[in-house]
């Protein structure tokens, strides 16, 4: 039992450095692959009009976005 409750108490600390860590660099420098460039040209190439700004559940919704 206490093996089983340690690897989710580590697996938080984990997370809470990896999100410390993506949350302090400014996005436009934070690369996580090696391919973040060419996953992001993918993603323009089928979602051209796609505000991800501020995404409103709404929108997503909507017919149109469907």
């Amino acid at each position: 039992p206490r093996v089983e409750l340690a690897w989710p108490m580590r697996a938080h600390q984990h997370a809470q450095v990896y999100f410390n860590l993506i949350s302090s660099v400014d996005p436009k420098f934070l690369r996580l692959t090696k391919v973040d460039d060419r996953i992001y040209e993918e993603f323009r190439r089928s979602f051209r009009e796609l505000r991800v700004d501020v995404l409103d559940p709404e929108e997503l919704k909507s017919e149109a976005a469907k």
